[in-house]
């Protein structure tokens, strides 16, 4: 009876590594810098209170700060979540309307786009000026496309064109990924970050700490591969040739995760477009390079009345 149980093994084990929960980390934990200030307004904006909206099929978390004139959305890549943005929103809010979004677990950009514009519905929004990076910034050219009403200027950082590399690279991984626990896909993913993104970074203690904590926990497996699959969504962009919408192209010389033949390909496709190209600061400059980063965007966006 016991050898005709043994077969049972393998399936018992494999439920049980499934029922393993991915270990819980906060960033605040996380943060191992010596300039508290960082992490300490990391908390205080995490304290004001978010909203919620029911589209598309889930539950979208978003925050509204400001009363400007004018609003900026900020959209956030893959690894992301509205708080990313807060030194932007704690900067900008004094003299825009600033709206940050976190993404549920959508899979095509149709719908991320439906809920992005869902919210500026509510929130009685009619025009932004989008920010996006990485998926943000592709979500960002969606818009472009697809609402381009809505869009007053767009900023296009650490992102890439419509293309096919991300796919043929990945594919093999994405596909074993889906079958993977979630622990385990974040310790993959941890990994990853740990070795060439966060180095990239410049190893800055802020950036380490909030990327590491979406693997300890604040984001899901099923966020990350939705995520991926609108990293692969096509769709016709704007005439990059011939658009009237101001465009600024936001790029960092040693970014891990965006190709340079892709940097390239998106500069030669938006030739109307502003360039500020960062040096050594990776692929998240909002967070490790904010002091530089907002003054950029200032000088792009201009007089906010």
């Amino acid at each position: 009876m016991k050898k005709r149980l043994l077969w049972l093994l393998p399936i018992v084990l494999l439920f049980v590594a499934y029922l393993i929960p991915v270990p819980k980390k906060d960033a605040v934990e996380l943060y191992d810098g010596s300039d508290k200030k960082l992490i300490d307004g990391l908390s205080a904006f995490r304290k004001l209170p978010t909203r919620t909206i029911h589209t598309q099929g889930y539950d979208w978390t978003y925050l509204a700060l400001g009363n400007g004139p004018k609003t900026i959305l900020f959209l956030h890549g893959m690894t992301g979540g509205y708080d990313f943005w807060w030194q932007q929103m704690n900067a900008f809010s004094p003299d825009y309307r600033v709206v940050s979004v976190t993404y549920p677990p959508v899979d095509n950009l149709s719908d991320l786009g439906k809920g992005v514009v869902a919210i500026l519905d509510k929130e009685r929004i009619g025009s932004v000026i989008v920010v996006g990076s990485s998926l943000g910034g592709y979500l960002t050219q969606y818009l472009l496309a697809t609402y381009p009403q809505r869009v007053e200027k767009a900023v296009l950082g650490n992102t890439f064109p419509k293309n096919d590399l991300y796919e043929e690279a990945n594919h093999t991984r994405i596909t074993v990924a889906k079958l993977m626990p979630e622990w385990a896909v974040m310790n993959a993913l941890r990994g990853n970050l740990e070795s060439q993104v966060i180095p990239a970074s410049e190893s800055n203690p802020l950036a380490k700490a909030q990327l590491l904590e979406n693997t300890y926990g604040r984001m899901t497996k099923a966020q990350f591969l939705a995520r991926y699959q609108c990293v692969i969504d096509t769709f016709q962009p704007i005439d990059g040739k011939q658009t009237k919408i101001p465009l600024l192209i936001l790029e960092s010389d040693n970014d891990p995760l965006i190709f340079p033949q892709l940097r390239t390909q998106l500069k030669q496709y938006y030739t109307t477009a502003q360039v500020y190209t960062f040096h050594q600061k990776g692929h998240f400059p909002y967070l490790n390079a904010a002091k530089e980063y907002n003054a950029i965007l200032r000088s792009f966006l201009g007089n906010p009345s």
